[in-house]
């Protein structure tokens, strides 16, 4: 049985469908991406599955006992407890249990000959263990440190997180919580890149299901497997991710536009005939002709001509035929920008050249700094990093907004950049949206209102002011005025941030077309990798250029992370703990610092809070592992030599021995580490 199944789901708001006859299911393990246009539904469809609303028409099953975790948009996570104490309460039956076994330690303690509770202990501590109990603080670290929670963090009020922090508080907790169902509404908002891709790994391993909204086109491709398109008021379902679901969706509508053109042509063919001998020797015919296509069009035949005509030109109702499914409905389109982006005059070949540049706020540190580098006419660079690298810093030095800390910037010859803001604190919010458009390019208020048509604002829209509108809406009058400058060096600041998925491809489209330079600050891995010719990466101390495609850098990036060494001679019971210990010391050196042309070490970089955070996490697993194992090795050590057995006294004893020096090696980095905080 399927964990959801909706039968005929409508849903409507007084007079207005928002959407009618929708069935589907979702089984155990499914990876399903919900996509559509801005205002066709998705939320209130996730509403209606999670039981937060009813269908006006239809029903929904599910499975009994069904455990479903709800992500929504704007999370009401409130309390002034800590975030630590967030995630601690998933935990309350094995916090309990804690409590039960400290009560019989105590008992233990003294009555140390009472069978019955040294029995009841060693069956609550199994069970303990069976149920997570000595890893589930591991845990929490771990899937905090991978949505971006630095240790100095998790004992933060959540009434003082910000809205994005408290999204990615509850997304930690529903992880931990491990539903049945994952429901989510755009889980990727408020991540930076590093955390998008830990979250995929988790929800690829992940043995519920998941059913998540999104307009993150790569995580899409990586973790769904089904895509469900909400559009006109309907559903259809495509197997595979996002890529194959383009490619389905596309070829779908090619085919219905034929087999509608072919029906069109057919319909004409008929009527030409039924108008040429009607009345005359072929009568019969044409009447019989007639009958056909009145009982096609309108669902039962009369004999009457005009009338047929008369629904042909679109005058009567046609809806009972086409629920028939004789008549088929002209193929629509949804409305999407029609943008173009055009330089006005050809730059020079070099458009950009930094000298000595360091980025950093005016009376702070420096956040990195930058090789000497040339950006050439007609390249596309993406910077990428975590959120706080300094990315916008950068740009805003680039614009001269901001001083550089050491060094200097170049504009070529030529040179004229078009800026788009993430903030969008270009637009001014007092102004209505024809005002701002105006003050670009004056132009007559009809040329105006046609071309703020071709970015969706139609009719009275056009002068509302910008405070009233959306992130999506804002986007779109950033681009209108961006496409209206004719600028050759484009510097684009999260530029899919807010835009539905139609909406970003028509940017890429726009994009890929553009003859000019772009220079884009993106977590948009989708956009990168289709536009990208080189990869620019902010990181704590210094900013690294790739030259490549995304997908070249995240291939030469984890190719480097893999390459560890294999222990040499170890016995098979022991590799992995000896394995774990090597990679980890070897990606903690990696992190921080490197090695200089002779070997020696060069000056530690400074870390990421989230470096720090995936660090720790790793150190501490590591250390718990190896308490477990000395505690193993040592009663095993015992029984050897209870039984006399020398020889395997001494291979459990050299054990013992690696593993103690391998955890004091993993003590002393995560002593240096806490250091650092």
């Amino acid at each position: 049985m399927a964990l959801v199944t909706l039968s005929n789901v409508g849903k409507s708001f007084g007079a207005s469908d928002i959407f009618v006859g929708i069935s589907a299911g979702i089984p155990h393990g499914a990876r399903i991406a919900l996509v559509g246009s801005n205002g066709v539904g998705k939320t209130t469809l996730l509403n209606l599955i999670v039981g937060l609303d009813t269908p006006s028409a239809g029903g929904i099953t599910r499975a009994r006992g069904l455990a479903i975790g709800f992500l929504p948009q704007r999370p009401e996570l409130a309390g002034t407890h800590s975030l630590w104490d967030e995630m601690l309460r998933v935990f309350g039956p094995l916090r309990e249990m804690e409590v039960r076994l400290r009560e019989l330690e105590q008992a233990m303690a003294a009555r140390p000959d009472d069978a019955e509770l040294i029995e009841r202990y060693g069956s609550l501590q199994a069970h303990y263990e069976h149920e997570g109990g000595f890893e589930y603080e591991h845990r929490i670290r771990m899937v905090l440190g991978g949505l971006g929670f630095v240790p100095e963090e998790f004992g933060r009020s959540l009434a003082k997180l910000s809205g994005g922090e408290r999204t990615r508080a509850l997304l930690g907790r529903l992880l931990l919580e491990s539903p049945d169902l994952l429901v989510l509404d755009e889980p990727t908002n408020h991540l930076d890149i590093d955390a998008v891709e830990w979250l995929e790994g988790f929800l690829k391993s992940f043995k519920g299901a998941v059913l998540a909204v999104s307009h993150d086109r790569y995580f899409m491709d990586r973790v769904m497997n089904v895509i469900w398109e909400m559009a006109f008021g309907r559903l259809e379902v495509y197997r595979g991710n996002y890529s194959h679901y383009v490619t389905q969706r596309d070829d779908r509508h090619d085919q219905l536009r034929k087999e509608y053109q072919t029906q069109q042509e057919f319909i004409a063919k008929e009527v030409e005939y039924i108008r040429r001998n009607m009345g005359r020797q072929r009568t019969s015919q044409a009447k019989g002709k007639l009958r056909r296509l009145e009982t096609l069009i309108l669902g039962k035949s009369k004999g009457d001509l005009a009338r047929l005509e008369e629904a042909l030109r679109g005058n009567m109702a046609v809806a009972s035929a086409r629920a028939e499914g004789g008549l088929l409905e002209a193929p629509r389109e949804e409305q999407r920008m029609k943008m173009r982006l055009q330089a006005a005059l050809r730059s020079g070949d070099k458009v950009l050249m930094t000298y000595g540049l360091e980025v950093g706020y005016p009376d702070g540190e420096v956040l990195f700094s930058v090789p000497d580098i040339t950006l050439y006419r007609g390249e596309i660079a993406a910077l990428i990093g975590p959120n706080g690298a300094g990315k916008t810093t950068f740009l805003k030095t680039i614009l001269e907004q901001l001083q550089p800390k050491a060094g200097r910037t170049r504009l070529g010859a030529g040179v004229q950049i078009g800026y788009f803001a993430q903030a969008h604190e270009e637009l001014n919010p007092a102004n209505a949206i024809i005002d701002e458009i105006q003050l670009v390019r004056a132009m007559p208020l009809s040329e105006a209102r046609n071309y703020l048509a071709t970015y969706l604002f139609r009719g009275e829209d056009v002068f509302r002011p910008i405070s009233t509108l959306s992130g999506g809406e804002r986007g779109r009058v950033a681009l209108a005025k961006l496409a209206l400058s004719g600028a050759n060096f484009l510097l684009l600041d999260e530029p899919t941030n807010h835009l539905d998925i139609p909406s970003q491809e028509i940017l890429e489209d726009v994009l890929t077309d553009f003859n000019g330079t772009i220079l884009m600050v993106s977590h948009d891995r989708y956009l990168i990798d289709a536009l990208a010719t080189q990869v620019w990466i902010a990181k704590p101390g210094e900013m690294v250029v790739f030259d490549g495609s995304y997908s070249e850098y995240v291939a030469a990036r984890d190719g480097r992370d893999i390459a560890e060494p294999e222990p040499a001679a170890v016995a098979p019971a022991e590799r992995a703990d000896t394995r774990d210990v090597q990679a980890t010391r070897a990606k903690g050196e990696k992190q921080a610092g490197s090695t200089n042309g002779n070997g020696g070490s060069t000056r530690k970089a400074r870390l990421t809070p989230y470096q720090r955070a995936q660090r720790t996490a790793s150190l501490e697993q590591l250390i718990d592992d190896l308490e477990v194992r000395l505690v193993n090795l040592s009663g095993a050590i015992g029984e050897a030599s209870a039984a006399g057995d020398a020889a395997k006294v001494h291979a459990l004893g050299e054990a013992y021995a690696r593993a103690e020096s391998d955890l004091e090696a993993a003590m002393a980095e995560w002593e240096d580490l806490l250091a650092q905080n």
